[in-house]
């Protein structure tokens, strides 16, 4: 099918990574820079914490209007209306005189960062099925993984060089990339004919059928805790590092960099994975490294000082887990709904990233002052997580196949 929109599976593969990267750019990048923004903008640790709730709260909302008004206006018109919002709101950041001010730019920020998350996974099912689909998915995320790696290393750079504000700065740069590649080289996958109608109650209709559907509910939840035991560790960062693992802002690299390496092998594992095991074995396969990650997390941190060879390794073993089921978890959701792939893919990335937001702002400040604290919230979610893909199993064969959209 990548015949027929005239752009090869590389470069494909390689600008839908690109277009999504910005998210990891817009958390990861600044994290470095808190203490340095806390005493320029005279706020304190949490009020900067919660500068990123005020980014994933628009973030996850705005994520349920992405992708069904690319199902009915197309995929690169949505794109680049959303990259143009998003470098205007990041120069708002770059210039905000105080933390009220910069809440507000965050919020819309996050407003407009999703659409390349969310319309991106549609585009690849747009053009590919099956494990095709799936190794697409895994070749995006593996480039993609570089995101987490660069950003804070570049943002603790750039802190200590030119000052917090030229983070902000450079993800207009960042942004305004991404523009022209995509208006250059982002065919629309989309066509005319296969569009659905912007219509309120076609809207409605359609959301009522996706959010009440269970088992996409819970397969939702499954990969929003799945990839919440990474994500509790980078948003408590700016505490852990500092105070736990006493590194500095231009050090985060010592946490990042194990933790993308273990996602770009997760990644190069699942291609290999994707034409020789169904999706359900590939998750089963993810679910036991990552029971081995949190309890390995959780001996470390009752029993061993607190040091980088003890609190980071299996961190890295549940990210290279986390790749590993990431592009089977969302498959398997989008195919639930495969005439409104948009809309599925925007109410997938709503529940996941709420919770993400949730957690970011009022669970990880109760956790980052102990790192038992954090390894017991791995542990926890990692749970959750599994009795979520219990729960969709139990749906699916409970109605003998994958429910649909009408």
């Amino acid at each position: 099918m990548l015949q027929q929109i005239k752009i090869s599976y590389t470069r494909l593969a390689f600008l839908l990574a690109f277009l999504n990267v910005i998210g990891p750019f817009s958390t990861d990048a600044y994290l470095p820079a808190f203490q340095a923004m806390q005493r320029d903008l005279g706020t304190d640790a949490v009020a900067m914490q919660q500068s990123l709730t005020a980014y994933m709260l628009p973030f996850a909302t705005m994520m349920l209007l992405h992708g069904a008004i690319s199902d009915t206006l197309g995929r690169k018109r949505v794109i680049l209306v959303g990259l143009a919002l998003y470098i205007l709101a990041s120069l708002f950041c770059a210039l905000a005189p105080n933390i009220h001010v910069l809440l507000i730019g965050r919020a819309l920020q996050g407003m407009s960062a999703g659409v390349g998350v969310i319309v991106g996974r549609a585009i690849v099912r747009d053009v590919l099925d099956g494990p095709p689909a799936q190794r697409l998915m895994s070749h995006v995320a593996m480039v993609f993984a570089l995101g987490p790696a660069i950003a804070p290393i570049l943002g603790g750079a750039l802190t200590a060089w030119l000052g917090w504000r030229a983070i902000f700065f450079f993800l207009v740069l960042l942004a305004c990339a991404q523009m022209v590649m995509a208006f250059r080289m982002l065919p629309e996958t989309l066509p005319p004919e296969k569009r659905q109608p912007l219509h309120l109650g076609n809207l409605l209709k359609g959301y009522t059928a996706v959010m009440l559907n269970p088992g996409f509910i819970a397969m939702s939840l499954c990969g929003a805790f799945f990839f919440a035991g990474f994500f509790l560790y980078i948003m408590s960062a700016p505490v852990f590092l500092p105070r736990h693992l006493h590194l500095g802002e231009t050090q985060f690299g010592w946490l990042f960099v194990p933790l993308v390496t273990g996602m770009i092998l997760g990644s190069v594992v699942a291609v290999r994975l994707s034409h020789r095991l169904s999706p359900h074995r590939i998750i089963c396969i993810a679910f036991a490294i990552s029971a081995l990650a949190a309890l390995l997390n959780l001996a470390a941190n009752l029993w061993l000082p607190t040091t980088l060879a003890t609190r980071i390794p299996q961190l890295a073993i549940h990210t290279f887990a986390q790749n590993i089921a990431f592009p089977a978890l969302t498959i398997l959701a989008l195919d639930m709904y495969p005439s409104r792939r948009g809309m599925a893919s925007s109410c997938q990335g709503f529940i996941q990233t709420l919770i993400m937001g949730l957690g970011a702002g009022l669970l990880v400040p109760l956790l980052w002052d102990s790192t038992l604290h954090l390894a017991t919230a791995m542990a926890a979610v990692w749970a959750i997580s599994f009795a979520a893909y219990l729960a969709y199993r139990f749906f699916s064969h409970r109605t003998q196949s994958l429910p649909s959209e009408e």
